[in-house]
């Protein structure tokens, strides 16, 4: 179970450090000129980048913690964070009727979850 966690948090920190990183480093302008984020359109762009940077901060709790030993309580609550984000995401784009948005941010939810529950219960670090 424990080599189980680690391939899903280090799929998740790759795919979060990629995602986190555009929102934080692209333009508000440029973020919204893109065909798949138009949600983009409805919040400011000081919450887009805030939402990058918490997408890249969790990305980090995910692996940093069990790599160096410190603060090891950090990557469960990374996960639980990103459960939380995702589930915005999902929100946001059903309140879009964007039907086939949803799908992906409720399986990077469902995964963050794996790892919360992983790391809080069957497999600490």
């Amino acid at each position: 179970m424990g080599t189980a966690l680690w391939i899903v948090q280090g799929l998740l920190a790759v795919a979060f450090i990629g995602a986190g990183s555009m929102k934080l480093f692209k333009s508000h302008d440029v973020l919204k000129a893109d065909p798949k984020m138009g949600w983009a359109n409805d919040f400011s762009s000081g919450l887009v980048k805030f939402i990058g940077a918490s997408e890249s901060a969790a990305a980090l709790g995910l692996v940093l913690p069990g790599l160096t030993g410190i603060a090891p309580i950090l990557t469960p609550l990374a996960g639980l964070g990103l459960v939380a984000v995702m589930l915005g995401a999902a929100a946001t784009h059903l309140r879009r009727s964007e039907m086939l948005m949803v799908v992906p941010p409720l399986v990077l939810s469902a995964l963050a979850a794996f790892v919360a529950y992983g790391r809080f219960i069957l497999v600490p670090l």
